[in-house]
Formats: structure tokens, sequence, C-alpha cells
């Protein structure tokens, strides 16, 4: 074991993002590579790193194109860094670049390492079509045939269904329903009101708003391909509009998830430069904050029925607990919006003695949560949610409120496709 291990701590020195954009609007004609390469070279750019050899970078996608199959190395080669810099893919849905984040600090406190990039990328216009099945076998066998005979004998029984490309659809192998059809599940179970989603929502777009409008996203966002902004974000948005949007999920009548309160399909990519005190320091970097802990999680939600989106709420105590923390110990909590319903589900949760006692083996309620202290320059639903980049979208985000605040502590909370969840404590 190097004698540096558990001597120093993981710092976020910076990060940088490029705008989020709806699906099919700024980034159209882009792939994760093309975006993923950009918000790396606009990392290098501002903190000068440019022919530096870093000790790691880490990405990943949750749409992965087959055809980028060395993502993060490939934007390293592209971004202006040593070419002797490393690279590798990760992937863990939509906790992808934190976990990202994750493993670099890991690789820093251990000292592996003295310093990394973390990253996430997710282009839905850019998700490639599938061939059917009866297809791609046919022109299989075409490629491996001999002959002509042999040739025109792989397409024996051919039906014209057969051209017909698989869309991109994001559902559970376990259960066939997409995410939203999932978290309509929850929200019957917790009983969460379209009331109280459209009013969630609304406050994200009124706190995203006026984060733009302040210019806080300005050290963390650098314009690209035309966008200067998150497109999605709507400062005229109201109640009145959101209650006339319908159901996008359950449309039998009972339905209570929308358009407006789930987070839309969107492009993007972010990336967070991490390394140890000393390694800042000689670059002339000061921390934005440091990175104390994390902590992963898993729900059964086929065969025992748990909210697909819930494994977070499970996470959080123990990442508390090892750190002899209480939930209202933070100044700033930052919980992914993939559905107002989803963090709805996860508050009311913890506030259950309850559901505290029999699922998280708690004696009590986990606590309440300060609405004025979460998602406070907006989130997942305002500005979108590029899936493999929102994790360091919300690490850059926290670190930068800490580093402005001067001091604090951060919880990071994000719910993932698997029924999993990814969590950490961030401190200045």
């Amino acid at each position: 074991m190097n004698e540096k291990a558990f001597t120093r701590r993981a710092a976020v020195f910076g990060a940088v993002r490029i705008p989020f954009a709806r699906a099919y609007t700024a980034y159209t004609d882009l792939g994760n590579l093309d975006l993923l390469s950009a918000t790396l070279k606009g990392l290098v750019d501002r903190y000068q790193l440019n022919g530096i050899r870093l000790g790691d970078c880490t990405a990943g996608a949750t749409l992965a194109d087959p055809r980028e199959w060395n993502l993060a190395r490939e934007a390293v080669l592209d971004s202006g860094l040593a070419p002797e810099t490393p690279g590798f893919d990760l992937a863990r849905a939509c906790g992808t670049s934190a976990e990202a984040t994750i493993a670099i600090a890991n690789k820093i406190v251990l000292g592996q390492i003295d310093c990394g990039i973390a990253a996430g990328v997710d282009s839905i216009s850019a998700t490639p079509l599938l061939w059917s099945r009866e297809i791609s076998r046919r022109l299989t066998q075409m490629s491996r045939a001999r002959t002509a005979g042999q040739k025109i004998g792989a397409w024996k029984g051919f039906r014209p269904h057969e051209l017909k490309p698989v869309p991109p659809r994001i559902t559970e192998r376990q259960t066939g329903l997409n995410m939203g059809e999932s978290c309509e599940l929850m929200a019957k179970h917790w009983k969460i009101n379209r009331l109280d989603q459209d009013t969630f929502a609304l406050a994200s777009h009124e706190k995203a708003t006026a984060a733009w409008k302040e210019g806080f996203f300005k050290d963390l966002v650098m314009p690209f391909h035309g966008a200067d902004r998150d497109n999605n974000v709507r400062p005229d948005t109201s109640l009145e509009k959101l209650s006339a949007l319908r159901p996008a999920y359950d449309r039998t009548g009972t339905g209570t998830l929308t358009a407006g309160n789930s987070t839309p399909l969107t492009d993007g990519a972010a990336a967070v430069l991490l390394g140890s005190d000393d390694w800042g320091r000689s670059r002339g970097l000061s921390p934005w904050a440091h990175v104390v802990d994390a902590e992963v999680s898993a729900v059964d939600f086929f065969r025992k029925g748990e909210g697909l989106l819930m494994a977070p709420v499970y996470a959080v105590p123990r990442l508390l607990a090892r750190q002899g923390l209480g939930l209202g110990d933070f100044d700033y909590y930052e919980i992914h919006e993939a559905f107002a319903a989803q963090t709805l589900c996860a508050l009311r949760a913890w506030e259950s003695d309850s559901y505290c006692r029999d699922n998280l083996g708690l004696p009590k309620a986990l606590g309440l949560i300060e609405p004025g202290k979460l998602n406070v320059k907006g989130g997942s639903i305002a500005l979108g949610h590029p899936f493999g980049a929102t994790g360091a979208r919300i690490v850059g985000t926290l670190a930068k409120l800490l580093a402005d605040k001067g001091h604090g502590r951060g919880l990071v909370s994000i719910c993932t496709g698997g029924g999993m969840g990814v969590t950490l404590i961030l401190e200045r």
C-alpha cells in the first residue's frame, strides 16, 4: 500500500460543462464524442492544462454508440491534454459521472494519481437506431457467404417488417417499464399529488432562471455550438401552464407525471477537475471543495416492489452514519430531479418514522430537508438531464456553491436506472 494512502484528500478544483440542450435542438448533428471532447477541451483551456499529463480520466454515457467504444480515451486525445494521459470508460446509468468522480477521488486519496478528470455525456439526438434481429442475422449471414447463391439465400423468407428499425427506449428488463412508468407507481404509493409535483417543478425553473440571471453559471458553463445557456429553463412558466399539460406516462385518468414535472430528454456533457491539495498548489489552483465520502446502493424493485428510483433513500443514511452526521447537518442538498415525484417520494420517506424503522433499520425518521437548501440553483427538471452528465453537473454546482460560501458541507443524491443510487458528501 502506498504510504500516502489515506493521508490526503481529493479536492475539486473546478468544473466545466456545455449548455444542456433539449434533444433534437442545438446539438442535433453531434454525438457523444463531439460533446465530451468539447467539454474536456473547455476544461483544459480554462485551467491551463494544455500539454499536461494527468493521472487518469474517466467518463461515460448511458446511451453509448458502439462505434465510440473507447470514448474517454478518444476525448482525452481531442482535449489538448498530453497524449500520455490515460482514459477509461465507466457507466452507472444516471449516476455515471458521479461514479466517475468517486473513482478519480479514490485514486487520489490512495496516492495512485495526483490529479484527474471525471466526466459524463449523453447525446439523445445521436443515439444510433438498431436493426431488427432478423435483419442483423441476415446481414451477418450475407457477409460470411462465399458464393452468390449463399448471399441470395440469406434473404430467403424476408418480410418487409424486418426493415423497421428499433428505436432507443430506456426500459427495465425486469419489468418492461420505463422510468416514468415506474415513477408513476411510486407517486401512487406515496400519494404524491399533481399540484405538489407541479409546484416543485415550477420552483426548479424559478431557481434556475435566477441562477442564470445572477451569473452563477458563468464559471461553470461554456458556450458551445451556438448555445450559450441551458435551453430547457422556462422563465415564463407558471402553475397554470404546468397544470394544463397532460399526463405523459399513465393516460388512464390517474396519472400525474407530465412533460412539465419530469426531466426532458437532453443532450449535454460535463466534467470535473480533481486533484490532491499539493497538486493544486503546484498549479496555483485553490480547492472549491473536498470529496469526503460516498455510498452507492440498490433496491429490489422487481421482486419486493421497492420504487425503482428509491435507492438513494437507503444510501444516504448509511453514508451519514459512517460520518457521524444527521440529515440536517448540511448547508446544501443537491438531489437529482429525475421527476418531481421521485424527489418528493425520497423526502417523504426520510420524514416517515414507520418507513425509516421498517425499511432503513433506523429508530425514527431520518429527518427533514429545509426547502431553502435544496437544489438552490435549480435542478434537472429545469436544467435538463443528459443521463451520463448529470452527476458531474451536480458535483460542479455543489463545489462552486461551497466555494462561494467559503465554508460548509453539501450532500449529493442521484437515483439511477436499474434501481441504484449514488451519494456523496462534499466539504469546504
